[in-house]
């Protein structure tokens, strides 16, 4: 896994990278948003929210880490629901060698959700801002085509 030195250990650790990265595109960041209550009363709070300064793109980030497997996973379908409730776009960001393989194969078949390790890159696309690999004034073509190199 890209990044592996710099893994984190704990859910808190996970919401501060997930934030730090954020920051670090250029975003604002908030934490621990309340948005409203769920079905049984308990208040609904996002993670991380993060806004682009320009457009005001904004996305709820719901972080689940779990170091050893266990029932944690088990509460990650209804996680996938409660996103659908907010009033933004969500994503969960999953990390840790707790999740099984199946559970990660799910994760990533919601389309809501992405390991931490390929965040960035996801982040980028979502908010329209530079791929790392990409050069910061390479610009697109006028009419909007995609130009793909020759082979």
């Amino acid at each position: 896994m890209p990044g592996k030195a710099q893994a984190v250990k704990t859910g808190a650790e996970l919401v501060n990278a997930v934030a730090g990265m954020g920051r670090g595109l250029g975003l604002e960041v908030r934490l621990q948003v309340r948005v409203a209550r769920r079905i049984w009363g308990a208040i609904r709070k996002i993670d991380v929210v993060l806004t682009h300064p320009e457009t005001r793109k904004t996305l709820g980030i719901e972080c689940k880490y779990q170091a050893v497997g266990g029932t944690a996973e088990e509460k990650i379908p209804a996680t996938v629901q409660d996103i659908a409730a907010w009033p933004i776009p969500g994503l969960i960001v999953f990390s840790g060698d707790g999740f099984t393989q199946n559970m990660k194969y799910f994760l990533i078949s919601t389309g809501k959700a992405v390991e931490v390790s390929e965040l960035r890159a996801w982040l980028c696309l979502f908010f329209g801002l530079p791929l790392q690999d990409e050069p910061a004034n390479r610009k697109a073509p006028a009419n909007g085509d995609v130009q793909l190199p020759l082979a």
